[in-house]
């Protein structure tokens, strides 16, 4: 029996970055083709996105960028892959999607980090956020994880949860119920007015918070951040019941 189909089958997979938190690793190798239990953390993004129905990705590439074509030459699992060519300009995340908009065929779009690992309970989490976008009040969904639940991160919180979904971080910087795990579903019309060439996606998110558009689900599965050394061995031995 066939799955019912994604409300988008489309995604972009963060993968430009410098990879300066996992240094020395990340010397000749960028962070994606990085190895967690055998897998390499951009192949397991893109199996978790084929698993759930989608067809079409756009991939980012600017630190090492012949590597990571050329692992994608070989490695699509059977995806549509195209590159977003970040060569010229490392454009951090917000000015990324800006740069790879017209490469993005879906209206939303599942936008994913290449630097964290996450397994399912039950539904697909990707499923799981096709199910609850709603055109009408969100321009972003982002899959988010209670703190205390998310593994090897370094931080305190990221944002604050309302019981109808809303996303908020208002007031001062200081520990936040729960941790966004990289994935998000965002609409093509949050991706407009670019403050500069370069910036941080937060520049949307605030959009999105200030206008009562950023909501948030709360994963069912394991979720780890492995975005620096030590925590490839952490999550290895967590994923094998050390």
């Amino acid at each position: 029996m066939s799955q019912p189909a994604l409300v988008t089958d489309t995604a972009m997979v963060m993968a430009a970055g410098l990879g300066s938190r996992m240094r020395p690793m990340t010397d000749n190798c960028p962070k994606p083709l990085i190895s967690v239990a055998g897998t390499t953390l951009l192949d397991h993004v893109l199996d978790h996105l084929r698993k759930a129905g989608v067809g079409k990705v756009v991939v980012n590439a600017h630190y090492l960028p012949d590597q990571i074509e050329a692992h994608l030459a070989h490695n699509s699992h059977g995806l549509d892959v195209q590159i977003s060519d970040e060569r010229a300009l490392l454009r951090d995340t917000g000015g990324g999607l800006v740069q790879a908009l017209p490469l993005i065929a879906d209206d939303p779009f599942f936008c994913i980090n290449a630097d964290n690992w996450w397994s399912d309970v039950g539904e697909n989490a990707l499923r799981r956020m096709s199910d609850a976008w709603d055109a009408d009040s969100m321009d972003v969904l982002m899959l988010l994880v209670p703190t205390e639940m998310a593994g090897n991160t370094q931080g305190t919180g990221d944002f604050d949860l309302s019981v109808e979904g809303r996303i908020s971080r208002e007031g001062p910087k200081r520990a936040r119920p729960y941790v966004w795990t990289g994935i998000q579903l965002m609409a093509k019309r949050i991706i407009a007015d670019p403050p500069s060439e370069v910036f941080s996606t937060n520049v949307f998110w605030d959009r999105a918070i200030a206008a009562g558009r950023c909501f948030g689900i709360v994963h069912h599965g394991r979720w780890f951040d492995v975005g620096y050394p030590a925590a490839i061995s952490m999550t290895e031995s967590a994923l094998a019941g050390a």
